[in-house]
């Protein structure tokens, strides 16, 4: 048995989106349920927290189903978290919490798996550790899942080859679904605050305060956090990047796959949706339970099925207090958290999600007509990069970029502006399994590379070869990973420096080697910053998924350039 006492350091929506909802619960991102714990030295380690009980093996150490809220079950349902309480004695930290209540998963995809028991008693992070770290760079791992899935048990989370490394990982449960996003008059009310919504975003705060209470105990340095997920977990990124209460908790941010979408008002129909009070209040109806105190009777798990049936979709809400707007008007005005950032999405996005893709027309005739019909003027510019010629691939084309590859470029330019550095990364990496599926580049596909964790992956994912390539890959990307939570900068692995974006608009394209390019996919970026800008003047459009041949007819902006946001 290894004994710690290292005392701690002090101070310093769309019904597109519905559906993609319910086919993700449990599905779209990877759901696994953790492996028996590896045999390992018992150690045992004092935090201001509370006295742990952990295994270390290989020179890390791993303290699992930690609570850094107290559970939001009974009355504490749809409230903001509170704090965990201090338990006596010695807990056991050696396997993980369950996953927090999410729907029952309805169909099965490369991404599914078994994720274990859940419950509302789920507000748990996992810690790993170097051995013998001493104020060592810290990852927040924030997983992905639609906000409505997942879980920070998933096995491509793993975060010990990163600890090998020399960097601190801590992966987080947060309410999902109808239990993490509800908005509702009555809630609303409860408030101090007037607000309701945004508590999945107020869980990820707590944990992101209570690793700055209890980081040092476990080596990690909390002036030096990493803040990093990908898809719903990028997504819950760029919300913490805009959210006041968030800000000093993070020095640095990564954002993979990452989507800057549009998201509902609190209490003001805006963009083509309702307000979040409004579609929280007309699924209580639904329910036939319209005051809190009749939804929080209701089970957790029957409730959360039937809320992603009735076609709830979690977002976070711009409430004015978590949330003081758009995103994009955050990242316009400059008012985002000024950190280093490191952005980027797959070349196959779309492969894996093709729910979030428009059918194909009949014809290469009846494509362009359509485009052209709903971009007007900026439909040459539109099929230039996805020409009708090959309609499936510029169908899927089309919605990765206006999602992904958009997003990514605009937060690091964002940042770039703040005078902040900024990398931005292209993955375009296949291989044979995946390639063999029609799966080249595809969603989350960069994970298991980026965690060093290529044998770890769901049951039905495309298997990585076991080839020095696949591993030279790997290693060259973790070390990426590891110096800029290190160092605010991904530093040079393989030999190949990582320039960042700058003037130049440089990224790193990572295929069979990682290698320095500049203009990532040029004209993408313009022509959908362009519709978003114009969707946004209307006031009556939202920008998500509704893109190409889903897009709605584009208004001219009078008196403007294409696409100038005014």
């Amino acid at each position: 048995m290894i004994r710690l006492n290292r005392r701690p350091l002090r101070g310093a929506v769309s019904a597109l989106a519905a559906c993609l909802a319910t086919l993700v619960a449990g599905a779209v991102q990877p759901a696994v349920a953790a492996s028996a714990d590896p045999d390992g030295e018992r150690v045992i380690l004092q935090t201001p927290a509370g006295d742990l009980s952990g295994v270390a093996l290989d020179g890390v150490r791993a303290f699992k189903g930690v609570p850094y809220a107290a559970p939001p079950v009974g009355p504490g349902r749809w409230r903001p978290p509170a704090p965990a309480p201090q338990w006596t004695g010695l807990r056991d930290a050696r396997a993980f919490g369950p996953a927090c209540v999410q729907p029952t998963p309805r169909v099965q995809t490369i991404y599914s798996a078994d994720l274990g028991r859940t419950s509302e008693d789920c507000l748990t992070l996992n810690i790993w550790t170097p051995s013998h770290a001493e104020t060592a760079p810290v990852i927040v791992w924030i997983h992905g899942g639609a906000l409505v899935a997942g879980s920070s048990r998933e096995t491509l989370y793993d975060g010990s080859r990163l600890a090998a490394e020399g960097v601190v990982v801590v992966s987080i449960n947060y309410r999902l679904g109808v239990l993490g996003y509800l908005a509702h008059p009555a809630l609303s009310a409860e408030s101090p605050d007037g607000v309701s919504g945004n508590y999945g975003l107020m869980d990820q705060i707590a944990a992101l305060k209570w690793v700055q209470r209890n980081i040092a105990a476990f080596g990690g340095d909390p002036r030096n956090v990493t803040i990093a997920g990908e898809s719903a977990g990028g997504l819950s990124v760029m919300y913490l990047m805009a959210s006041p209460p968030a800000r000093g908790l993070f020095a640095k941010a990564i954002a993979q796959s990452a989507y800057m979408i549009s998201t509902p008002e609190l209490k003001t129909a805006r963009y083509g949706m309702p307000s979040a009070e409004d579609a929280g209040s007309r699924l209580a109806r639904t329910l036939q339970a319209p005051s809190p105190r009749a939804l929080r009777s209701l089970d957790a798990q029957t409730l959360t099925d039937a809320a992603a049936l009735a076609g709830f979709s979690p977002f976070g809400a711009v409430d004015g207090k978590l949330l003081p707007g758009q995103l994009v008007d955050v990242f316009d005005r400059g008012d985002q958290a000024p950190v280093p950032i490191l952005a980027g999405f797959n070349s196959g996005e779309v492969r894996s999600l093709k729910m979030l893709a428009p059918p194909t027309p009949s014809s290469p005739t009846d494509y362009e007509r359509t485009i052209r019909g709903r971009y007007g003027d900026l439909a040459d510019a539109f099929l230039a990069l996805y020409p009708s010629s090959d309609m499936g691939e510029s169908i899927l084309a089309t919605t990765r970029d206006a999602l992904y590859g958009w997003t990514s470029e605009r937060l690091v330019r964002s940042q770039t502006a703040l005078g902040q550095p900024s990398f931005l990364y292209y993955f375009d990496h296949g291989y044979p399994a995946a390639d063999a599926a029609g799966l080249h580049g595809f969603h989350a596909s960069e994970l298991p590379f980026m965690f060093g964790m290529l044998t770890r992956t769901p049951p039905l994912w495309p298997k990585v070869p076991d080839t020095a390539p696949e591993k030279g890959l790997s290693d060259a990307m973790v070390t990426y990973w590891t110096a800029f939570a290190r160092d605010g900068a991904p530093g040079g692995a393989a030999g190949v420096s990582w320039p960042a974006y700058g003037d130049a608009r440089r990224f790193m394209r990572f295929d069979t080697t990682p290698h320095p390019a500049e203009r990532l996919l040029p004209g993408m970026f313009e022509l959908h910053d362009r519709t978003m800008c114009r969707r946004r003047a209307s006031g009556a459009q939202p920008w998500n998924w509704n893109v190409g041949l889903a897009s709605p007819i584009l208004a001219a902006v009078a008196g403007a350039a294409p696409g100038d946001c005014g």
